[in-house]
């Protein structure tokens, strides 16, 4: 979720730190699926908010 103005459209762009962290960090096993959406207010002014769900394998 990126906070975002109405007319802001690059919600993608501004995800993809994170997605190109996940894969720096974790390799090919940090290759993910995601989504990208616009939000007119996040909580205490944050920029965007990401949620993760993680399997951890031994």
């Amino acid at each position: 979720m990126v906070n975002a103005t109405p007319n802001f459209t690059d919600h993608p762009k501004v995800i993809n730190g994170y997605s190109d962290l996940m894969v720096e960090i974790f390799g090919e096993n940090g290759k993910h699926a995601r989504s990208a959406v616009g939000m007119n207010s996040l909580p205490w002014g944050i920029p965007c908010e990401i949620e993760t769900i993680v399997e951890v394998r031994e």
